[in-house]
């Protein structure tokens, strides 16, 4: 029953963060697609605080600009997609790993 129980915590935690990673990275897609201000704070703070989550994804695709500072940022959508997948991935193995010690 313990390892359920930490199992459930590991996939709630990793729901969670990937959570915060989903939301934050759409916040950017949506602000880098409406032309927010970069200087207004929040703008600001949410460019910068995903800016690292977006590293390994940098310069992948290009990032057109529909009109007027409107850019669609797909090295943004990609890297949503590969968080979320990567995500599930990590659950599924503690699920395996789980049933595996349970002997289902």
């Amino acid at each position: 029953m313990a390892r359920y129980y930490s199992e459930n915590i590991l996939i709630r935690a990793i729901d969670f963060f990937v959570g915060i990673v989903e939301v934050a990275l759409g916040m950017r897609l949506l602000l880098k697609l409406l032309g927010a201000n970069p200087t207004a704070g929040f703008v600001g703070w949410v460019y910068a605080t995903t800016a690292p989550l977006l590293q390994p994804f940098a310069g992948m695709f290009p990032s057109p600009i529909i009109e007027r500072g409107f850019i669609l940022e797909f090295s943004t959508l990609f890297a949503m997609i590969i968080y979320a997948i990567f995500g599930w991935l990590l659950i599924e193995l503690i699920l395996f790993i789980g049933r595996s010690a349970r002997g289902e």
